[in-house]
C-alpha cells in the first residue's frame, strides 16, 4: 500500500513487534518471538520438550537451545514443523543431538508438475521479494518478522520430517501431553494448526498473524485459495481457546479478543474475496478492480491488519487470475501487439524519445512516480535512451519504496533499482 509516510509506519510496526522475547505464556508453554524471523513454541512434557518450529536458520537456533538447556532442562523429544516454509525449520539442525521425532503434513495438492523449471526466476523474485541483498537501513524488517539468518551469512539446515501425515486430523499423547493436530490448509497446502486442550493453547502457524496476510506473494507461486484460508480460519475460531499462538508477531491472549481478531481478520479477507469476484462478474478488468478495491476502514484501522506484509491491491490480481485467468474479456488484448511494437509507436506518437524522457524528467520532479516509471518502461521496451532510461527509472522506485508500507514491496522497488544501477 502507497501511503504518504509508508516506510515511517512499517518502521514503527517494527520496533513494536519484533523485539525478542522468551514468554511463558501459562505454565509449561513458551512462546519464543523477535529471535528468528517466525517464532518458536516450546511445550514441556513430564521429560522432554515439544518444539513447533524451528525458527529460520542454524545459528539461531543454537540460541533457542542454549535457552531450553538453561531454563527448561528438559531434552527436545519431538519438533513439529506447522508447515513447510524455511524460515519455520531453517534452524532444524541445531536440535538433532537428541534424535527427535519430526512430524509434519503432506501437501493437500501437490505443486504444478514443471514448477521446479522455475527455480531460477523464483529465487530472484524471492531474494527482490525479502530484501536479502539489501541494508539493514533499507530492509526495515520483513514484515512479519526481523530480517533472515540468511542475510546475514547464517545457514539453514533443514532436517526432513520422520513422521508424515496424510490425514486431516491426528491426535496424540506426546510424553504426557495431549496434542491434536488438524489441517488447515491457506498460505501453504500443508499448514497445520496443534490445539493443546488442557492448556486451552492453540498453536495456529501461519494461518493468523498479526498483520494483512500474504495472500499473494510477489516472487509468485500457485494461487492461495481465499475461500479454504476461510474454512481455516472458521476451523481456528471454533476451538475455544484462551492463548492463540502465531508463527509470526505476537500471542492473542484471552477468549474474547481472540474471536474478535479471528472474526475481523476473517471478514478482512472475506470482504475483499467477494468484492472482487461482484466486480468480475460485472465485467470490471484486473486493473480496475485493484484501482478500486481496498481494505474497508473499520478493517485497515485495526492494528493486527495493517498491510506490512500482504497487500490488498496484490490480492485482488490473484483473485482475478486465480478465477478467470489473464484474458479481462476485453477482445484488444487476445492479440496485442508485442511490448517492442507498442513502445515504438506509442513513444513515435508522444514526439520521439528525447520526448518521453523529459516527460519522465518532469514527472519525477513532480513527485508522478509510478508515471515516470511507466514512461520509462516505454523507453527500454523500445530501446531508447536506455542508460538515462535506467537511472531515472532506478529512481522512481527508490522514492516509492519510501511510501510502501509492505516490506515486500519497498524490498522490491529498492533491489530493483539497484540491479538498474548496477
Amino acid at each position: 500500500m502507497l501511503v504518504d509516510n509508508g516506510s515511517q509506519r512499517l518502521r514503527d510496526f517494527t520496533e513494536e513487534n519484533f523485539q525478542e522475547n522468551y514468554t511463558e505464556i501459562t505454565k509449561g508453554i513458551w512462546h519464543i518471538t523477535g529471535l528468528g524471523h517466525s517464532n518458536s513454541i516450546c511445550i514441556e512434557g513430564e521429560s522432554s520438550v515439544i518444539l513447533i518450529d524451528t525458527l529460520d536458520s542454524l545459528e539461531r537456533g543454537k540460541i533457542l537451545l542454549q535457552f531450553i538447556e538453561e531454563k527448561i532442562r528438559k531434552r527436545i523429544s519431538t519438533i513439529i514443523y506447522t508447515h513447510g516454509h524455511p524460515d519455520h525449520r531453517g534452524g532444524a539442525g541445531a536440535f538433532m543431538e537428541s534424535n527427535p521425532e519430526v512430524i509434519a503434513f503432506s501437501p493437500i495438492t501437490p505443486s504444478l508438475e514443471g514448477t521446479a523449471m522455475l527455480q531460477d526466476i523464483q529465487n530472484q523474485r524471492g531474494s527482490r521479494q525479502f530484501g536479502y541483498n539489501l541494508t539493514d537501513g533499507e530492509n526495515i524488517s520483513q514484515g512479519i518478522g526481523r530480517r533472515e539468518g540468511i542475510a546475514y551469512g547464517e545457514q539453514r539446515v533443514f532436517v526432513p520430517p520422520t513422521t508424515v501425515y496424510q490425514q486431516d486430523q491426528v491426535v496424540r499423547e506426546i510424553d504426557g501431553i495431549k496434542l491434536e493436530l488438524t489441517r488447515v490448509p491457506g498460505e501453504t497446502e500443508d499448514q497445520i494448526m496443534i490445539w493443546l486442550p488442557e492448556k486451552k493453547v492453540l498453536c495456529c502457524g501461519d494461518t493468523y498473524y498479526g498483520c494483512f496476510p500474504n495472500l499473494y506473494a510477489i516472487r509468485g507461486g500457485q494461487y492461495r485459495d481465499l475461500a479454504q484460508w476461510l474454512h481455516s480460519l472458521d476451523k481456528l475460531a471454533s476451538y475455544r481457546c484462551e492463548y492463540l499462538l502465531p508463527g509470526h508477531t505476537a500471542a492473542v491472549i484471552g477468549s474474547a479478543q481472540i474471536q474478535e481478531t479471528l472474526q475481523n481478520f476473517r471478514k478482512a479477507i472475506d470482504d475483499i474475496l467477494t468484492r472482487t469476484l461482484v466486480g468480475m462478474n460485472q465485467g470490471k478488468s484486473a486493473d480496475h478492480l485493484a484501482a478500486e478495491i481496498r481494505l474497508q476502514p473499520e478493517y485497515a484501522s485495526l492494528p493486527y491488519l495493517g498491510e506490512f506484509y500482504g497487500c490488498a491491491e496484490w490480492t485482488v490480481r490473484a483473485i482475478y487470475a486465480a478465477y478467470l485467468g489473464w484474458f479481462d474479456g476485453n477482445p484488444t488484448h487476445l492479440h496485442p501487439l508485442p511490448p517492442e511494437e507498442k513502445a515504438v509507436k506509442t513513444i513515435a506518437l508522444m514526439g520521439g524519445s528525447k520526448s518521453v524522457l523529459g516527460a519522465a524528467k518532469e514527472a519525477l520532479i513532480t513527485e508522478e512516480y509510478q508515471w515516470t516509471l511507466e514512461l520509462c518502461d516505454l523507453l527500454l521496451d523500445s530501446a531508447q535512451e536506455v542508460t538515462e532510461a535506467k537511472a531515472l527509472k532506478a529512481s522512481a522506485l527508490r522514492y516509492l519504496a519510501e511510501y510502501e508500507t509492505s516490506a515486500n514491496g519497498r524490498h522490491y522497488y529498492l533491489a530493483s533499482a539497484r540491479e538498474l544501477t548496477e
